[in-house]
């Protein structure tokens, strides 16, 4: 959009670009009604008529009502002349900038300026060209009348001089404070016909800001009135002054100019540029677009170079401050322009920008764990600043514009920022979990914010993510190096996993490119131990006495994020590592309150039961075997409760079919589980004598136990069936009557449906017996659950009591 053809008041046009305004104040001077104004101008004429003692009053209040309807107020020569007389009297010194703003209306919404007002209004202004009373409305104006083109030259020539000699010798506070006005008076006199003076405004502008000084919204009011200059002088043939501003704003940087106002200075003559054609005639063959990106990627260099060489720790506090700010202009005048080529120090420097201005979580984190004893409320409100700022709001167009350049960067830039970038998940994820930890509980305000801002982080992680592993997954890289970035990838996205609220498709395919990229040991085994360790897991990251390692939601979300990657390459580790560094880890998960949590974990055991190489099959059958007793302690110790029974059913089931036929493991499995099973139904029904009824609907956890038991005499090997078989049966004849009625039932139909041929004769035998001796032990059960000696019960003990209405399972 031009500002040219949108906006006739460059400072209001500078304040909303710059983000420091709202719609309400833009549209106030609405509110004014025409009955208002024409009664203002009545005032002002009655005022020069009839002389009255309240005339200084009234003439200000009507001034300032016109003021206020500047936007729809239409001054025509009439009133200018007016305006003059008003000026001109010695009873309106109090109206002074009144009169001068609405002389600034009239020069900007006349299509053609009366000069003899002009040269008028000039001559009272030399009296006054040193009063900071009318600072501002002067500038503003003889900045208007230096760029209306029916003006002449002598008269804008003696316009620049005065806004020349009133710059110099204004305070800089003033200046700050009118920062608005004071750029639009100087855009006025840049877009000026005339050269004389272009040298001093270009020099005096860029030395307004001293080290340290500045903030974006400045360098945004920059970027958009130089847009404004450069689309005038190309719409009205200035060459001449075209060239000047050029060579002398951007031939060569001088110390003493603000780097950021020059670098967004030379964004807005770019903007501009690409809006009217860099063919015009104007341009072509003077070499502006180059002259002006030439200059300022030689500037954005050499902060690259200081920031990745010294980082923040070795400056002068103003040089900091300083360069940060470049880091954020750099940030947004990217985002606003396309003229720039890929520059490795651009691309650099707009991932610094990201890191460290716009999610700057680390130094954020290191400043609330430095100020923890303090209420937090300086921390809290820079937080919420930064959440309600420009910087914060265009982060997407800022990675954006990042990965458009990371496809054409070349490969030693491109290192260096995916670097930076998975070296910031880290830090992220250590700072985190740390104030995590700190702050839960009593600061979680703050603690929100700074989550606010980690989720759009992630955001940048993945987006940036997903471009590398479009650009180096793939055979023009050799293997080395595809596995490496994977392996980056896939642990940077664990240490951001905690921030990821949304499903996103992009995250999802991304994972799945890596994770088919880690396939060796040597990347699995990295992998694996870029995990936390058992004792970074269960002790405070701050030395809090009452940490409880399962509450860490930022930690767990990490441990999640690996117990689910593992599963994919857990064939490719060696049990050397598994048992060392997994196992402790996946054992403790176990006991995790979360319900996917836990069931993460035994999925992590039940596909290293599953799988195995032969290199080390001796080895691996080893260690299956004794993690096996580890895990039936910890599983059933908590269950039911901890322990998801379809997590702990799944390693079960792996550990049968998977371990070496006859094993001690799964004789010792069998047996947990049945005296797990026979601990659970004695409670049960010693409570409840009508507990059975609760087997028929949606199944308890006796039952659950009871159907796992029963599925696996289709699943154990021969060697082992003999003893799940005798363990059934003696647990299946101290049920009550129609609880059995139910097992034999189940067990009757999985016989009958199996097309094991093997089996099948030895389960039917059995089942007929355990059908007869369920008869003879049904008033047996209720003295035994009365009087349990804790013995293992066998057949030879089960006495022959007399049957009373038992209904029989049928083969």
């Amino acid at each position: 959009m031009s500002s040219q053809t949108h906006t006739q008041f460059l400072e209001k046009w500078l304040t909303l670009c710059s983000s420091t305004t709202t719609t309400a104040t833009a549209n106030s001077a609405s509110k004014t009604t025409a009955r208002a104004i024409v009664q203002a101008w009545t005032t002002l004429r009655d005022s020069l008529q009839s002389p009255s003692a309240e005339e200084p009053q009234l003439l200000h209040q009507s001034l300032q009502t016109l003021v206020n309807s500047q936007s729809s107020l239409h001054v025509a020569e009439p009133q200018a002349k007016l305006l003059l007389t008003l000026l001109q009297s010695a009873t309106s010194r109090r109206s002074f900038p009144l009169l001068l703003t609405l002389l600034y209306v009239w020069v900007r919404k006349s299509p053609n300026p009366n000069p003899t007002i002009v040269d008028s209004t000039l001559r009272i202004l030399s009296s006054y060209v040193s009063d900071d009373a009318i600072f501002p409305e002067s500038l503003l104006l003889l900045g208007a009348f230096s760029s209306s083109r029916t003006v002449s030259e002598k008269t804008k020539t003696l316009c620049l001089d005065m806004m020349v000699k009133l710059l110099a010798g204004v305070d800089k506070g003033k200046l700050f404070s009118e920062m608005p006005r004071v750029l639009a008076g100087i855009g006025y006199a840049l877009s000026s016909s005339v050269t004389v003076y272009c040298v001093e405004m270009l020099g005096f502008l860029f030395k307004i800001w001293g080290k340290g000084e500045g903030c974006v919204a400045h360098g945004l009011m920059v970027l958009y009135m130089f847009d404004w200059v450069v689309e005038n002088l190309v719409g009205f043939g200035y060459s001449d002054k075209m060239g000047v501003l050029v060579r002398e704003g951007f031939g060569r940087f001088k110390e003493e100019h603000a780097s950021f106002a020059v670098f967004m200075a030379a964004v807005g003559v770019l903007r501009a540029l690409e809006r009217r054609g860099v063919g015009a005639e104007l341009v072509s063959g003077m070499g502006v677009k180059d002259c002006v990106v030439g200059g300022t990627e030689g500037l954005v260099s050499d902060l690259v170079s200081r920031r990745l060489r010294f980082g923040y720790s070795g400056d002068n506090e103003g040089d900091v401050e300083e360069d940060r700010l470049l880091l954020r202009c750099v940030s947004l005048g990217l985002t606003r322009t396309v003229a720039f080529s890929v520059h490795s120090s651009l691309f650099v420097c707009l991932a610094l920008a990201l890191l460290i201005e716009i999610f700057p979580l680390p130094r954020l984190y290191q400043s609330v764990i430095e100020k923890s004893r303090e209420s937090g409320g300086a921390e809290l409100k820079e937080i919420k600043e930064h959440l309600n700022g420009v910087l914060f709001k265009e982060a997407g167009a800022v990675t954006g514009v990042l990965c458009s350049q990371y496809s054409l960067a070349d490969e030693e830039s491109k290192n260096v920022v995916e670097n930076l970038m998975w070296e910031y998940c880290r830090d992220v994820y250590s700072g985190h979990r740390r104030l995590a930890v700190m702050l839960k509980g009593e600061k979680d305000e703050l603690l929100e914010g700074l989550e606010k801002i980690a989720e759009s982080a992630f955001l940048m992680v993945v987006v940036f993510a997903m471009a590398v592993t479009k650009h180096k997954l793939n055979s023009s890289f050799a293997q080395e190096i595809q596995m490496d970035v994977s392996l980056k990838i896939l642990v940077s996205f664990s240490c951001m996993e905690y921030f990821r609220h949304v499903r996103l498709p992009e995250y999802l395919e991304t994972i799945r490119k890596v994770v088919a990229g880690v396939k060796n040991e040597h990347a699995c085994t990295s992998f694996v131990n870029s995990m936390p360790s058992y004792a970074d897991l269960t002790n405070s990251p701050d030395q809090k006495t009452n940490y409880i390692w399962s509450k860490n939601e930022v930690q767990t979300a990490r441990v999640l994020f690996c117990l689910r990657v593992i599963p994919t390459f857990v064939e490719c580790l060696p049990s050397l590592v598994f048992r060392n560094v997994v196992a402790p880890i996946m054992f403790l998960y176990m006991e995790h309150s979360n319900d996917k949590v836990a069931r993460a974990s035994h999925s992590v055991f039940m596909t290293f039961m599953t799988t195995g190489r032969d290199s080390e099959k001796n080895d691996e059958a080893s260690l299956k075997e004794q993690l096996v007793f580890h895990y039936m302690q910890r599983s059933l110790l908590g269950y039911p409760g901890v322990t998801p029974f379809e997590g702990m059913a799944s390693g079960v089931v792996g550990m049968v079919q998977h371990l070496p036929a006859g094993s001690p493991a799964i004789f010792y499995c069998i047996h947990s589980l049945a005296e797990k099973a026979n601990k659970l139904c004695s409670e049960v029904f010693t409570c409840e004598t009508d507990a059975w009824k609760k087997w028929q609907g949606e199944p308890e956890p006796s039952k659950k136990l009871m159907d796992l038991l029963l599925r696996l005499v289709f699943l154990v090997d021969i060697q082992v069936l003999s003893d799940l078989m005798k363990l059934l049966a003696q647990l299946i004849t101290k049920l009550p009557r129609d609880a059995q009625n139910i097992v034999l039932n189940e067990l009757y139909s999985q016989v009958a449906d199996s097309d094991d041929v093997v089996r099948k004769p030895t389960l039917v035998s059995w089942l007929q017996s355990l059908s007869f001796l369920c008869t003879k032990a049904t008033d047996q059960n209720a003295a035994n659950r009365k009087s349990e000696s804790g013995g293992s019960l066998t057949l030879a003990s089960i006495a022959d009591p007399s049957n009373s209405g038992r209904i029989t399972a049928r083969l």
